[in-house]
């Protein structure tokens, strides 16, 4: 590269920066005017300079991102029908989601099943059902999301009981590829801190390892959900990668790629001026293809209210497409390399995660704090932070609590319950509950509307 337009500047050093703006402070302490301190810990800069390149190698997707649509399986013609037409649309990936046993080779008609990504995730645990299936399909790109921590971390109960469900994982990994997904997306949709996404995740993914022993570690993949710091949340994917190869290595496994899907949060969505969302779930994505995701799968900005409708399905994958083929982020997972300023929030949540990391192995590992509840109660304390936060105004969710239009009704428009809800059925633990920001706000504003 010639340099002939800079050969008449002088290089300036983050010390000499530094000095200056001391100066233009005129007495003011820089550590208190101008650092900030995230409720984590990280500590951000107002200046970066190549100082702060930290030169850490993260083992990142060779290939593009998959461009994925959720689809839920009621019934078979249907599902088959939608995810057709998804990938006619452009979508590269499908995720079925089911609450029952399937007539798969119904789903599955007409998809190349050796050629597509497909994700499959059961709100129910059946060996011989997965099994069945993944031999029907018989590709390396299939994908099971099963998780048995997650599903009692988020419902308080197993499948079934301890024992079995843990009986039939067995069956299943040994006979299984890519079978085993691991819920980072239930702690992010519940509130907790990004290195409490980072921790947890990866503490639950630890139980899995010593259940099964190292070798699981090529059939376990990652579900994230990316939120509205966009900096932190390109930071945080990457970040896990670093983690993730770092507690392998202590389990001498090498050369692991590890393999992420990711979906925008549902924290931040509103009900209310509902196409802000749209913008939310744009940023997310952007996010979760900078950070280095192997397939994004974005939401519909009406999801939270409507039943899955065409329109809100198709502006869901166009944002995808759009960022994939207008915006040339196609293959842009490398593209924060050498930044300065998210190399070292990488570095800092790297860190501070692995000692939350450590403090939750020492203390008896992930299954343990979850039965004791510490892990619930980490998780509520900083999300109750956060929803004080975003009362006071100091998190902003635009139509929700700034810029109001007291014009907009939505009671009559809700064709699906949007707050969490009441379950009254026994648990042994007390579950992790995803929640929206602006529940509160959107219950008054309902009740308050006119009939």
């Amino acid at each position: 590269m010639n340099t002939f337009l800079f050969d008449d500047f002088e290089p300036v050093s983050a010390a000499a920066w530094k000095q200056k703006i001391q100066v233009d402070l005129k007495g003011a302490d820089y550590n208190e005017a101008l650092l900030w301190h995230t409720e984590d810990g990280v500590v951000v800069k107002p200046f970066y300079t190549k100082e702060d390149r930290t030169n850490v190698k993260i083992n990142l997707p060779k290939k593009g991102f998959n461009s994925c649509q959720t689809i839920f399986i009621d019934d078979e013609k249907i599902a088959n029908s939608l995810a057709v037409d998804a990938l006619k649309r452009g979508a590269t990936a499908i995720q079925f989601k089911a609450n029952k046993k399937f007539n798969y080779q119904k789903v599955l008609k007409k998809i190349d099943v050796e050629k597509r990504t497909l994700y499959f995730q059961f709100s129910f645990l059946d060996a011989d059902f997965q099994i069945e299936l993944s031999k029907y399909c018989e590709s390396d790109i299939v994908f099971f999301q099963t998780d048995i921590i997650g599903n009692l971390a988020e419902n308080g109960n197993w499948f079934i009981s301890l024992k079995e469900d843990f009986k039939q994982l067995e069956r299943i990994v040994s006979s299984t590829q890519n079978c085993i997904s691991v819920s980072g997306d239930l702690y992010q949709n519940a509130g907790a801190t990004i290195t409490q996404q980072l921790a947890y995740t990866l503490a639950h993914a630890n139980e899995y390892l010593h259940h099964f022993g190292k070798d699981v570690a090529t059939k376990i993949h990652f579900t994230f959900s990316a939120g509205s710091n966009y900096f932190f949340e390109i930071a945080k994917l990457r970040a896990f990668r670093i983690l993730w190869e770092t507690l392998l290595n202590e389990y001498d496994v090498k050369d692991n790629e590890v393999h992420v899907f990711t979906q925008p949060s549902l924290r931040n969505k509103t009900v209310y001026d509902y196409n802000v969302n749209m913008l939310r779930t744009t940023s997310e994505a952007m996010s979760a293809i900078l950070g280095g995701s192997n397939t994004v799968s974005t939401i519909a900005y009406d999801a939270m209210y409507h039943k899955s409708n065409e329109f809100g399905e198709r502006i869901a994958r166009n944002q995808l497409l759009i960022l994939q083929e207008e915006s040339y982020l196609q293959e842009a997972q490398n593209m924060a390399d050498g930044t300065y300023y998210i190399e070292s929030i990488t570095q800092q949540l790297a860190e501070k995660a692995l000692v939350l990391f450590k403090q939750i192995e020492t203390s008896g590992g992930f299954l343990k704090q979850l039965k004791v509840g510490n892990i619930q109660k980490k998780i509520a304390e900083s999300a109750l932070k956060e929803e004080e936060n975003f009362k006071a105004n100091k998190i902003i969710l635009l139509g929700t609590n700034l810029q109001i239009n007291k014009e907009n009704k939505m009671k009559h428009d809700l064709e699906l319950f949007p707050f969490v809800k009441q379950r009254n059925i026994k648990t042994i633990i007390i579950p992790i509950n995803r929640k929206r920001l602006s529940e509160t706000i959107e219950k008054e504003r309902i009740a308050q509307e006119d009939d």
